[in-house]
């Protein structure tokens, strides 16, 4: 069995059906947006270096995506966008491994916060948010991880299909797929949680992090986490 049909197996979506346009409305949207390009290193972005750790982790209109205890003592905050080569490295290669030193072990948790870049990036997102809370984390994962097969399609045609051919299989139909892409709510909560990061948070570029409210400088690498992390623990004895 394949990476992505694995992750596929554990999902049960279930896409709301809207009535707010169609697939082809949505990208007509989308496609107005101006956004910055769609593959940047954490280490471009300005800003501050330290924000409010409660102003940072509220909800606003989208409900957080997190993995960890709830009360660990650090929390991770990250901004990605699925169509970014550096966030998809992050998710597969170093995000496993603060897994298992960190978070498995109840010292840290991280948010995942969408932040897409461009309207293909924002098409996943909201397929991601069409589906019931257990299934949104495999389906961010299985995006990632296969993000070579749909993210960068010539055309947005053959994107479309792409995207939707990797979600059907985990039982969304051709309706509610277009549906999801046509929720223009879903469309300006994840545009809102854009502005709010990077109007207030100085986030411009993927992925970003923040360490209990700290930016993370000079990529998101294992070692840079590890720093980060342990000094906010030596902290807390």
């Amino acid at each position: 069995m394949s990476k992505s049909s694995s992750y596929l197996t554990v999902f049960k979506l279930n896409a709301p059906r809207f009535a707010l346009g169609a697939l082809a409305a949505a990208f007509t949207v989308m496609a107005t947006l101006a956004f910055a390009p769609a593959d940047s290193l954490a280490q471009r972005t300005s800003g501050p270096d330290e924000i409010d750790q409660a102003e940072l982790i509220k909800e606003g209109q989208l409900k957080n995506i997190s993995i960890g205890e709830p009360n660990a003592p650090v929390t991770i905050v990250e901004y990605a966008s699925l169509t970014c080569g550096h966030c998809a490295n992050f998710h597969t290669q170093v995000l496993p491994q603060l897994k298992e030193k960190y978070i498995s072990k109840g010292k840290a948790r991280i948010i995942m916060r969408e932040f897409p870049l461009n309207a293909r990036a924002y098409a996943a997102s909201m397929i991601t948010r069409c589906t019931n809370d257990g299934a949104t984390l495999a389906l961010i994962d299985g995006l990632f991880e296969t993000q070579k097969d749909w993210a960068f399609k010539r055309t947005n045609a053959e994107f479309k299909q792409a995207l939707f051919d990797f979600t059907k299989q985990a039982g969304l139909s051709e309706d509610d797929f277009n549906k999801c892409l046509g929720n223009n709510k879903l469309l300006n909560d994840l545009t809102s949680q854009f502005t709010k990061a990077s109007e207030t948070f100085g986030v411009n570029a993927t992925p970003a992090f923040f360490i209990n409210g700290k930016r993370l400088r000079g990529g998101p690498t294992l070692e840079n986490f590890e720093k980060a992390i342990d000094s906010v623990l030596a902290e807390n004895k």
